[in-house]
């Protein structure tokens, strides 16, 4: 297999996934925020609430419309770039997909036309019911992408059949329930209603900071600052328990970010910083917080962290069991069928995509050398670098971010908001870090589990299509062109909408308020009543 393909067929994929996640929490996050909104606008009839809800729905559907555009385009890959995967786990895969099609998706479309147009047809308590049914559409949108992609990282109910040579369901509710993907899922969602809430917050900070619509901003602030503190901390839990389930089903991984090589004492101490050494298979100036890896990833004081050396010993271990399946496997297609044959092929079935990472350097993996199996171990591990910084980074920012909602939540009560400019510019600066850290989460979640497509059952390598290089550069370059179009679109309507801000709901005109005084630049302009 030609490794600048299979590097361009990743390099597509990621491309495409980076993009659209740009609109994904965005869009998961603010349409609860409006859903709150909307909630005190029928429960107190103040019009000011229902202006929020208006204005900040206006870039919900920007976001929302350039979010489908971007996302549709995810599933074709499935069948153009990676066909191979396809055939092998669709039986598995497909099914939360098709769920999520037929039930999330249309529930979120259909709900958002009349969410958007449905303002002067409907009563209000029926509008809020239709903004409700849009949130639980596009969050349960989420949640069947992620058990998809849960079970790409923790295959479980389902097994391999020699009859069809492809991966089929055995249990349905498993994959639905898989631990992988439930917590993914939380964690997501709360990532995601973390970044609508810094959108939120830093926008109407800047309205405050330029002294303009400030009834309507301190209101948006206030729901942004309550809902932001507690998707923060919800956000930093479910981390923790996203850590714990990493140390049960995805021990390389947790070890890569770690860039923990040698198994260590329990209970093994968290890195706080260091210089990781893929080469050497060391980390050069760590620093280490004693007890704290070994109580996220066990829950446990008497529970080591398997390191990295230990991992690639016991993966060549499983190499080795895989060379026995493939072997097995291949008299089973041969016709060659004894209970013997069968009963082999049973007790090593489950190190078959073990065997399989040795068809990188030799076509039949019962013929590798020991060197090529020592070579295959080495492959089981990703290159540590990579998500030792981008989970740290990650988590830093998720820090500043409960550390900020913190302090604005307190100036708020404090009735000392517009005194603390400071906060207000770094509440506006701060925009866009959840985007960093999410797209960082990302890369640790997806580069963490190489070398495989599916977690040891299918290599990344075997999963792509029968394209050629020059297929995929054109597409790449087609995707990056019309991704950055969409993106730059975003972009201008975001900033064009935010700088009219919500009096143009009213007036069509700039509206600014000084110290709580309308003035309007030409000419008076009318005061939303609260």
């Amino acid at each position: 297999m030609d490794a600048t393909f299979v590097e361009l067929s990743r390099w597509q994929f990621a491309a495409v996934a980076m993009y659209h996640f740009i609109f994904v929490p965005l869009t998961l996050g603010l349409i609860w925020i409006l859903v709150i909104m909307e909630s005190v606008y029928v429960m107190t009839g103040k019009q000011i609430y229902k202006d929020m809800t208006k204005f900040w729905g206006k870039l919900f559907a920007i976001n929302f419309a350039l979010g489908v555009t971007t996302g549709l385009t995810m599933e074709f890959q499935f069948g153009t770039n990676w066909s191979y995967y396809s055939h092998y786990v669709g039986d598995v895969f497909g099914a939360p997909l098709a769920i999520e099609g037929l039930m999330a998706f249309f529930l979120e479309s259909t709900f958002i036309g009349l969410m958007i147009l449905g303002w002067d047809k409907l009563t209000k308590v029926q509008h809020l019911a239709v903004t409700f049914l849009t949130a639980l559409g596009s969050n349960l949108s989420a949640l069947w992408i992620l058990v998809a992609n849960g079970w790409m990282q923790n295959p479980v109910g389902s097994e391999f059949s020699a009859e069809t040579m492809r991966m089929e369901m055995t249990d349905f509710w498993a994959v639905v329930f898989n631990p992988v993907a439930q917590v993914k899922f939380i964690h997501t969602v709360a990532a995601g209603y973390t970044c609508a809430s810094v959108f939120v917050i830093g926008i109407s900070s800047w309205y405050l900071l330029k002294g303009r619509d400030v009834a309507f901003a301190k209101r948006s602030f206030a729901v942004a600052a309550g809902f932001g503190l507690a998707a923060s901390l919800s956000v930093i839990v479910l981390g923790d328990e996203s850590g714990y389930e990493l140390g049960d089903v995805q021990k390389v991984k947790l070890a890569a970010i770690e860039a923990e090589w040698e198994t260590q004492p329990a209970p093994a101490g968290f890195t706080l910083f260091g210089i990781p050494d893929d080469a050497e298979m060391k980390t050069h100036m760590d620093i280490k917080i004693p007890w704290v890896m070994g109580l996220i990833a066990t829950r446990s004081l008497d529970t080591p962290v398997i390191g990295l050396k230990d991992l690639i010993a016991h993966n060549e271990t499983r190499v080795r069991s895989g060379m026995i399946a493939y072997e097995n496997l291949s008299k089973l297609r041969n016709n060659e069928r004894t209970d013997e044959i069968v009963a082999a092929f049973e007790v090593h079935k489950a190190d078959l995509g073990y065997g399989l990472l040795l068809k990188r350097y030799v076509e039949n993996p019962a013929d590798a050398t020991e060197a090529q199996i020592a070579q295959a171990a080495r492959d089981s591990i990703p290159y540590v670098p990579y998500l030792f910084w981008s989970f740290r980074i990650m988590v830093v920012i998720g820090f500043f971010f409960l550390a900020l909602f913190g302090a604005a939540f307190w100036v708020l009560a404090r009735g000392r908001l517009e005194q603390n400019r400071w906060l207000l510019r770094v509440l506006f600066y701060s925009i866009p870090l959840p985007w960093i850290a999410m797209e960082l989460g990302w890369i640790v979640a997806e580069y963490g589990r190489q070398p495989w497509a599916i977690g040891e059952v299918l290599p990344t390598f075997l999963a792509t299509s029968a394209l050629t290089t020059a297929d995929l550069i054109f597409s790449i370059s087609g995707y990056l062109i019309f991704y950055s179009i969409l993106l730059a679109i975003e972009m201008f309507l975001m900033v064009k909408f935010a700088r009219l801000g919500p009096s143009a709901l009213h007036t069509g005109r700039y509206h600014h308020e000084r110290n709580g005084n309308g003035r309007s630049g030409s000419a008076p302009a009318a005061q939303p009543a609260e």
